[in-house]
């Protein structure tokens, strides 16, 4: 599976979750693509960051990584 077809992937998974959850801890994107390696998988996920396709959260003892603008507390942040 080359780079497009993973982030494709990660996209599809995170379309499918839209409405039941927003937000994924980096886990459940390493068994999401389990023939990679989670050094390639963590390149990705930067890489949807840095297109703006991806937002990562961080609760200060973990990282979550979701779509850009989706869940709860951007909903709360965009409406300070």
């Amino acid at each position: 599976m080359d780079n497009a077809e993973a982030k494709q992937k990660i996209l599809e998974f995170l379309e499918s979750k839209k409405g039941k959850k927003t937000k994924f801890y980096f886990n459940d994107f390493t068994k999401l693509l389990p023939d990679m390696k989670s050094r390639a998988v963590k390149k990705l996920l930067t890489e949807l960051i840095n297109e703006g396709v991806l937002e990562f959260w961080s609760s200060g003892s973990t990282t979550m990584y979701g779509l850009a603008g989706a869940g709860k507390q951007h909903a709360e942040e965009e409406g300070e």
